[in-house]
């Protein structure tokens, strides 16, 4: 199983990033992937997930989050996507993509398979 992130670069802040997790050696459709992202010196925080139908999607609540990020499947590229836009510098960090076959939501430690990351750094 292998989950490939992609996407991630410098930005501005203001700027708009479009975020790849490629995913292979599962059915995407039989797995709920989300999107982490760990600042330095801070816990992994969840962004998003996006279900297979089983369950239910989950977005962050924070406020630091809600509104400026999309996720999305991109079923023909077996990619889930994660938009971002309206950045800030506190949006810097590592940004991993997982899948569970059973949970969906923000708890990191439920999810079976992990990407490497993609590092995302914003600066004025």
């Amino acid at each position: 199983v292998q989950l490939v992130e992609s996407g991630g670069s410098s930005v501005q802040v203001g700027g708009s990033l479009r975020l790849s997790c490629e995913v292979s050696g599962i059915n995407l459709e039989d797995y709920n992937i989300g999107w982490f992202r760990q600042a330095p010196g801070s816990e992994r925080e969840g962004i998003a997930c996006t279900s297979t139908g089983e369950v239910p999607s989950w977005n962050a609540d924070s406020i630091f989050i809600k509104g400026r990020f999309t996720i999305s499947r991109d079923g023909a590229r077996k990619s889930v996507i994660l938009q971002m836009s309206d950045v800030v510098e506190d949006d810097t960090g590592v940004y991993s993509c997982a899948a569970s076959r059973l949970y969906c939501g923000r708890l990191y430690r439920m999810y079976e398979f992990w990407g490497q990351g993609t590092q995302v750094t914003v600066s004025k």
